[in-house]
């Protein structure tokens, strides 16, 4: 609740002694006192019609309130009554939001909203009185009956506004202008014909499937149906406003409608998917339900002006569509827009239950305002359908309502009854002048109902018998807003109505029956163009990398200006003589360590033109210290990029610290790179298992989406992973669950030991001819491994190496046996080989998981036939890689070594694990 004044209700000597003072020194006075009494100063003298404000009391004896009133008032309690007809406004502005007939279907629960008369020290006898303190609602001097009516009108409507906790003045005047503005204007008769003509469509096609499609889901829209022409009017406003692409992320609810109704997706298209037609090429992956498809579509708005429409794709996990939206709005606006947000609009639109009850919503409304992550302000339209699956409200949450997060980041918030269609289109036009104007995120909460249950095979009646006893009563929003216009002098409406339904349907009816006589194609969302010069892969594509290297010379002048230091830039010590001391590995051995040939793949692709982004907790030093990406000078705390001077025409380099967040960032970084392919974007975790964080992330989109929605994506996941003593929470980034998702070339799964081999692997993610993520599990101690370190002639030939054979093996006929491990624990086998000198044993890098390498693999097995083979992980037998590898792995016969299964990732006692590496290291060389 929020707070009201405590000086409501003073006694009136009270409130002349503060006049008093506020007439010798404003200042001195609390500032909605200061407030009230500068209004009410305006109000008298413009009364008076002098121009002139009162002056302090020239004597002891001159009360405040003969200097404030004159002649106009003579009870002696007036100023005080007057105050309280100020805080009277103030509390509706505030409060009355609590009382506003936002509710279609049953009462308002009552919030205790403190907005009596007698709260104010009025009473009913007091309506026909004038007060000054009118001008604060716009009246001047008016009866209390007249503000009392107007306040009742704005504030306590079918519209409710959240707004006053908003700090940011500015922001805080233009909300409540704008909406005492709007709330009192009146549309045009062409508007309203619009709004029905939406209306019409959103009911009539819910009907028409609801007819000709009987038991089929579709999560219809019906209750809430006031939600087209609010779209409708928020992309007509916004393409006013300078709005170029309009980007829509939702779940379920109603998404047939708005693809065809907003999106133009034609009703033969959707008649096709409900005969359940398939692609004619099932190469294209397994597709997906038809209320999880994305569409795009260039639409002309009525002033003639093309938006380009996309609503993205996005599966049953209700809200994680949410930052791949933010991150795709804010990509396009980086490249297209020169990071102008306002030429490109996010739309979010919720179910009630799931904007309470969903984390990712808190996580991305605080990146809202982040550096890294603004996007100029997003549209959050919530479809309230005042229950979750078939859970009450009063079950669903703590809060007020479900958008009271919206507080947090002082978003205004207005609640709007759905059966209001043309509140609900002045609520969304203010939500967009909102966002225009400040930039900054704003809610709209539209209280409706759902006319069936979850789907429409669903009961609702088994857990919700008295609220549908009164919606199967209730008119569709369509019929109310008909009859609404026959109240209101439009005796035309009624059969207008007929007309735009009779022709909606003939035409919804000939469009299915060209649909049954010619079926169409099932329909993917079409890319655009940029993605059209991509293709599909082929399995050929990964039998091996492409060439990624480039020339000395352009290693060596990316690699100089990178350790460049700006004059008069003053780095930490520490990391002046860690720049030194890679410059001095270059110079005497030639040789790159691991953090550099990283910012190497980074400048090689920012150098011709590409951007990079890079987000995630520190990132710009590296969790481990290892990056320094971004400097800071010692003196002042100025920041420089080290790739921010590479030469003329580079692309951006993007790198962002993260908040403490995993699901949202990671969701963003997928949008972001989903939005253009000539981006390399990348998100590391702090610690590999941190990445459950962002688990339905990963299932929904990352493994799977170009499977169900054709959607490429060349997002880098950088996870750090290996067994070090770190305990069960820093050791695995669970490689065996991503292995587990890794089917049809979805991803690369990598897990490299050199410094050249990851710059390729880098590389290669704008070299391929299409896009698809790459998980690579990163070193942490190996980052610093002399070993680790490559020669530039490894940058300057060749490409990214799937399989890396022993190169210390002179006689192959000398190997008993064949230890092939992957990442960390190389380093431990090879230094025992080396150390005792085993020529009998070689050691296999298999430096890419998946999509297995397995020609190459096979190659090595015939070179070694004579050998045993033995895989050796870190990891426990019922982790990593060895089941992933046992299902697999063709035409090698293969033993496992490995931990024993464990229910946790590893000990999490360092001497357990000196142990157990130890006893692993040892046994793999106990021929």
């Amino acid at each position: 609740m929020e707070d009201f004044s405590y000086i409501t209700n003073s006694h009136p000597a009270y409130i002349e002694s503060v006049y008093n003072d506020y007439l010798i020194n404003p200042n001195t006075v609390d500032p909605e006192l200061k407030k009230f009494f500068e209004g009410f100063d305006f109000a008298i003298s413009k009364s008076n019609g002098n121009g002139k404000a009162a002056t302090a009391p020239t004597t002891s004896t001159t009360t405040t309130e003969q200097v404030a009133f004159g002649s106009y008032v003579t009870a002696p309690t007036g100023l005080n009554k007057e105050f309280g007809v100020y805080e009277l406004i103030r509390a509706y502005r505030k409060r009355g939001h609590l009382i506003a007939t936002t509710n279609p279907i049953r009462p308002r629960k009552d919030r205790t909203p403190h907005l009596e008369l007698s709260e104010f020290g009025l009473t009913e006898a007091d309506m026909e009185t004038s007060f000054y303190a009118g001008h604060f609602i716009g009246l001047d001097k008016a009866p209390l009956k007249d503000i009392y009516a107007k306040l009742k009108k704005i504030y306590a409507g079918n519209v409710g506004i959240q707004y006053t906790y908003m700090n940011r003045m500015e922001a805080n005047i233009w909300a409540q202008n704008h909406f005492e503005e709007l709330m009192q204007q009146k549309f045009t008769l062409p508007e309203q014909k619009r709004i029905l003509e939406k209306l019409n469509y959103g009911v009539i096609f819910e009907k028409f499937l609801n007819t000709k499609f009987i038991g089929q889901k579709r999560f219809g829209l019906e209750g809430g149906e006031s939600m087209i022409p609010a779209l409708d009017a928020m992309i007509n406003t916004a393409a006013e406003g300078g709005v170029k692409e309009v980007v829509i992320g939702m779940a379920h609810r109603g998404r047939l409608n708005v693809l065809t109704n907003i999106m133009r997706k034609t009703y033969d298209q959707i008649f096709s998917e409900f005969e359940g037609n398939m692609p004619s090429d099932m190469t294209m992956g397994s597709g997906d339900v038809k209320y999880h498809l994305g569409f795009r579509s260039i639409v002309k708005t009525p002033a003639g002006k093309d938006v380009n429409l996309q609503l993205l794709p996005n599966p049953s996990h209700l809200e994680v569509v949410d930052p791949v939206v933010a991150g795709f709005s804010r990509a396009k606006a980086d490249v297209l827009y020169n990071s102008e947000y306002d030429n490109i609009l996010p739309i979010l639109i919720h179910g009630d239950a799931a904007v309470a009850g969903q984390g990712v919503i808190y996580e991305l409304l605080q990146m809202s305002k982040l550096k890294g992550y603004e996007v100029g302000g997003t549209v959050h339209f919530v479809i309230n359908n005042q229950i979750g699956f078939t859970t009450d409200f009063d079950d669903a949450r703590s809060a007020d309502y479900c958008t009271s997060l919206a507080a947090m980041v002082h978003a205004p918030v207005l609640h709007v009854n759905g059966d209001d269609p043309e509140a609900v289109v002045k609520a969304s036009i203010f939500a967009i002048n909102y966002r225009q104007e400040f930039n900054e995120d704003i809610f709209i909460d539209m209280v409706c109902y759902r006319k069936h249950g979850h789907n429409e095979g669903d009961e609702p009646k088994f857990t919700q018998p008295a609220m549908y006893a009164l919606i199967d009563k209730h008119q569709n929003p369509r019929e109310v807003y008909t009859q609404y216009l026959l109240d209101n002098g439009e005796p035309e409406a009624q059969q207008m109505a007929k007309d735009m339904e009779q022709k909606f349907w003939n035409e919804l009816q000939a469009r299915l029956d060209e649909v049954k006589q010619k079926p169409l194609p099932y329909t993917y969302q079409e890319p655009e163009k940029k993605w059209q010069e991509l293709r599909k892969s082929k399995p050929e594509d990964f039998h091996a990398s492409p060439d990624t290297s480039i020339p000395e010379a352009e290693v060596k002048d990316l690699f100089a200006k990178l350790m460049a230091i700006p004059e008069g830039f003053s780095p930490l010590k520490k990391v002046d003589k860690l720049l030194k001391d890679k410059s001095k590995l270059l110079e005497t051995e030639n040789k790159v360590d691991w953090a550099t040939g990283e910012l190497l793949a980074y400048a090689s692709l920012v150098a011709k033109g590409h951007d990079v982004r890079l987000s995630g907790e520190d990132v710009k030093r590296g969790t481990f210290s290892h990056r320094h990406a971004c400097l800071r000078d010692e003196n002042n705390n100025n920041e420089y990029s080290r790739l921010s001077n590479l030469g003329e025409g580079q692309g951006e380099f993007y790198i962002y610290n993260s908040l403490l967040s995993e699901y949202a960032v990671l969701g963003y970084e997928y949008g972001y790179g989903m939005a253009n392919p000539s981006n390399l974007v990348l998100w590391e975790a702090q610690y590999g298992d941190f990445v459950n964080g962002a688990q339905i992330v990963i299932d929904q989109y990352i493994t799977s989406a170009e499977q169900k929605w054709a959607t490429q994506n060349g997002l880098v996941m950088l996870l750090p992973h290996g067994y070090e003593g770190g305990g069960p929470d820093h050791s695995s980034a669970r490689l065996e669950r991503f292995l587990q998702q890794a089917a049809e070339n979805n991803m690369f799964v990598t897990n490299i030991t050199t410094a050249a081999n990851f710059f390729h692997a880098l590389r290669r993610q704008l070299a391929l001819p299409f896009r698809i993520p790459m998980i690579n599990f990163s070193p942490k101690a190996n980052l610093r491994h002399i070993r680790s370190y490559s020669d530039v002639s490894e940058f300057t030939k060749g490409g990214f190496k799937e399989v890396i054979d022993d190169p210390n093996v002179k006689d192959v006929s000398k190997v008993k046996r064949v230890l092939l491990c992957t990442g960390k624990v190389y380093f431990d086998l090879s230094e025992k080989q080396l150390s005792e000198g085993r020529e009998d044993v070689a050691i296999i890098r298999l430096e890419q998981i998946f999509p297995l390498p397995q020609q190459q693999l096979n190659a090595l097995y015939e070179k070694y036939k004579s050998a045993q083979w033995l895989w050796v992980q870190e990891e426990p037998r019922n982790m990593g890689a060895a089941s992933f590898l046992k299902m697999n792995l063709e035409h090698i016969n293969i033993g496992y070594l490995t931990r024993q299964a464990s229910a946790a990732t590893a000990t999490g006692f360092a001497r357990k694990h000196v142990q157990e590496q130890s006893m692993l290291v040892n046994e793999a060389f106990a021929l």
